[in-house]
């Protein structure tokens, strides 16, 4: 690092700190102040703020700077494992001590991957404009009702954890509702998160098994089309798909025609809760719901729904059709997902398993788009 760019980070840390140190002199003494126990409150304030450019603070007065911070951590108190909290509100000065001109969204949950985007992606959904983002990774410790710990509590048991505290500044909101309907997103946001995180190994191994399943056992298809489809599964898992959702299905013949039907206990990502059909599937017409049926081994097109999870892009479907003994289609397994390859050539596995004229592979990206999508 260059000898003036490490005096002006000097210079910038300073100053941050002596903004700090007056937040904490002025403010952890006020009457009805929130404060942290157990623990020093400049200690606090700079673990909080470590990653926060001084010239996003300058400007505040010291109680919009300590009231966020100590907010956060009363949030923090009591997290079971394995939950998100999520707190959005309007502060005020008579409610709360301190009032920033905003609402404020805080969260508190495990660090993952994905955290700041898919949120920053919802609130951009509702169109609410984002003015600043506080976003440490804390360490801490819990004990196994997953109340906090202090640094004076080292004698009781706890779990060490990482966590992603998230404190964003949005567009002020005055409807309750809006407040209520925000928070309820976020938190269905932060399960799909979860639920993709912890599944993304398993639906990769099941993209290179399901390639070594067809290589044992192929379906009675052409074997360059078995083979390409066996070698895109294996490029996906290979780092170039963002895995977040897999389940597997059974096609059966009902009254109303042909129905889609989730098998119990294949859920994955954000596809793993159980759900008895896929009424999306069951709404399409007859005849196009017939088309389950052709024996074509390898599908990649588009979803008809937006990623929660990453990025806002309409989701990438790839499903691989399952064969009976007899050569007959008999369902699918479903990989939903995100291509981290935005531009495929003709020498990628996703170029050459569709074909130039085919219609699977319109939506492939690189590949012209269509109107036409797969429903989940």
């Amino acid at each position: 690092m260059p000898l003036e760019m490490a005096l002006n980070r000097q210079e910038s840390d300073e100053a941050l700190d002596e903004l700090l140190r007056t937040a904490a002199e002025r403010c952890a003494h006020a009457p009805g102040a929130l404060q942290v126990e157990g623990e020093d409150v400049l200690t606090f304030l700079r673990r909080y703020y470590r990653n926060v450019p001084v010239e996003d603070l300058a400007d505040r007065d010291p109680v919009d700077v300590y009231g966020p911070a100590m907010a956060h951590r009363h949030l923090a108190q009591h997290r079971p494992q394995g939950r998100a909290l999520v707190r959005v509100y309007t502060p005020t000065l008579e409610e709360c001590g301190w009032d920033p001109g905003r609402t404020v969204v805080q969260i508190v949950t495990d660090d993952m991957p994905f955290l700041v985007d898919s949120v920053t992606t919802e609130l951009d959904r509702h169109e609410i404009g984002t003015h600043l983002i506080v976003h440490p990774q804390m360490r801490v410790r819990r004990d196994m009702t997953g109340e906090l710990l202090g640094p004076d509590q080292e004698n009781m048991t706890g779990q060490v954890v990482r966590e992603s505290w998230m404190h964003i500044e949005i567009d002020r909101q005055a409807d309750h509702a809006v407040l209520k309907e925000l928070e309820s997103d976020l938190q269905r946001v932060l399960l799909d998160v979860r639920c993709a995180v912890e599944d993304f190994a398993k639906m990769r191994a099941l993209a290179v098994q399901t390639a070594e399943d067809l290589a044992v056992n192929p379906p009675p298809l052409d074997p360059a089309q078995v083979e390409d489809s066996m070698e895109l599964l294996r490029w996906l898992a290979d780092g170039h798909f963002t895995f977040l959702g897999y389940r597997e299905y059974r096609l059966e013949d009902t009254d109303g025609g042909a129905a889609l039907r989730g098998l119990p206990g294949t859920g994955l990502g954000i596809l793993r809760a159980d759900k008895a059909g896929s009424a999306s599937f069951a709404a399409l017409p007859p005849k196009v719901r017939a088309k389950a049926r052709e024996k074509q081994l390898l599908i990649v097109t588009k979803a008809n729904s937006r990623a929660t999870v990453y990025k806002p892009h309409y989701l990438d479907y790839v499903g691989i059709k399952v064969f009976s003994p007899e050569g007959e289609v008999i369902g699918e397994r479903r990989f939903l997902g995100l291509f981290t390859t935005w531009r495929t050539t003709s020498r990628s596995p996703a170029s050459r398993s569709c074909g130039a004229s085919s219609p699977r592979c319109w939506n492939v990206p690189g590949c012209r788009p269509t109107a036409t999508t797969a429903r989940i």
